[in-house]
């Protein structure tokens, strides 16, 4: 136990001190999301992460496995998709790699779970599967896809029934030792790829989702999907489904959350507004000399801005307007690491402080910001460097050495 660590000249510690500790968290579900498709970021750098992870009192690494830039897991009845849909072959996670990751968070109380996305976001499966594929790269991408690169998988077509059998018949058997959890994506889908409206797509989108969540049950996993298959499509989905919330509100006074829960489903929360890690760090696409109107011009900011510093995660009360008889449902949460403009050299400067702060809400529900949470998370922050993570400094070491001198 460290206490007045930061204090000038002092450092005391008591090794073997005679404390037991009894604590319960607040949420069962303390998670982080982060995203390995976008850029690259390696097992290692991931399992280094985990020890962190178990170290701040989580208990959940969502892998996004999967996105419309790249492909890097290797499926062997599927080899095609990373051979051809990673970035380069340092990239592609082998199943020896998942493996060893899913053991490593195992063997430290961090059960590791993956999403493959769909069927937006896929596009990276056009360079193994290219029919399989829906508006591939259709220009203006804005219309049809959340991102560069346009293309969502076919629906309501045999041959994406039987990827989609094949791709997680692989997949499944070989992550349930290690999860209890599967996660179908099912973000961001845009009618517009399909040409429909989504009154249009919806019976398509029930019939895919039927199919896939059916392969999920059939290996005994839980199946969790994004908030849009009951928020934009309210689509029937199983009792047993976790919906993982996004966005911060609907079009209504309720949260999303309170929307979800309202409706009956089990729900993690993770609003952007709070939890997007990857907030504020501007905009990362590049103008088009083409367009005289375009949206990339100074300062360049991204759609979620300002970052979200420490102090903004650890505010986040994410039960705010949910009804006492509905919070049972509201399983826990989790802070998102979306990897536009993070991989491995910047990624625990980019995760670290603010993942733990997001853990002491996770564990003890929504702080409230004072000085003794400043200088609480600044321990841990020391702890974090000590043990070789790049954490980022919570506060001006002069306020850490002197308490009391840097209010406002």
């Amino acid at each position: 136990m460290f206490y007045k660590y930061s204090e000038a000249n002092v450092g005391i510690y008591t090794p073997y001190a005679p404390l037991a500790v009894e604590d319960t968290p607040v949420f069962a579900h303390r998670g982080l999301n982060l995203d390995i498709s976008r850029n690259i970021i390696t097992p290692k750098e991931v399992m280094r992460t985990i020890e962190t992870l178990a170290f701040n009192k989580f208990n959940r690494l969502h892998l996004h496995a999967s996105d419309a830039q790249s492909w890097p897991l290797e499926i062997p009845a599927l080899p095609d998709l990373a051979a051809k849909g990673a970035y380069r072959e340092e990239q592609v996670w082998s199943v020896a790699d998942l493996r060893e990751v899913q053991s490593f968070g195992s063997h430290r109380g961090v059960e590791v779970y993956l999403e493959i996305d769909m069927p937006g976001h896929t596009a990276s499966v056009q360079a193994a599967y290219p029919d399989l594929i829906e508006s591939y790269n259709r220009q203006p991408w804005p219309d049809f896809s959340a991102q560069p690169c346009a293309g969502q998988l076919k629906l309501h077509y045999p041959p994406v029934t039987d990827f989609i059998t094949t791709l997680l018949s692989d997949l499944l058997p070989r992550t349930a030792p290690f999860s209890s959890l599967f996660h179908l994506g099912g973000d961001e889908i845009y009618a517009s790829a399909y040409d429909m409206s989504p009154s249009e797509l919806k019976p398509h989108l029930q019939s895919f989702i039927d199919h896939a969540v059916s392969v999920v049950h059939s290996h005994s996993l839980t199946p969790v999907v994004w908030e849009e298959h009951v928020l934009d499509f309210n689509l029937t989905l199983p009792s047993d489904t976790i919906v993982q919330i996004w966005r911060a509100s609907m079009h209504s006074n309720r949260s999303a959350l309170a929307e979800v829960v309202g409706r009956g489903h089990r729900a993690l929360f993770g609003a952007y507004t709070h939890w997007y890690l990857d907030c504020g760090h501007g905009g990362w696409r590049d103008p088009d000399p083409g367009n005289p109107d375009s949206e990339v011009k100074s300062p360049y900011l991204d759609y979620c801005g300002p970052l979200k510093n420490w102090r903004e995660v650890y505010s986040y009360d994410p039960l705010s307007d949910i009804p006492k008889d509905r919070q049972h449902l509201v399983l826990g949460g989790e802070v998102h690491m979306w990897a536009e403009l993070t991989d491995g050299v910047n990624l625990d400067n980019n995760l670290w402080p603010r993942v733990a702060a997001a853990g002491e809400v996770l564990w003890r529900g929504r702080g409230v910001i004072n000085e003794d949470v400043t200088r609480r998370l600044a321990e841990m922050r020391e702890w974090l460097v000590a043990s070789g993570v790049a954490a980022g400094p919570v506060q001006v070491t002069w306020c850490l050495m002197n308490p009391g001198n840097c209010r406002q």
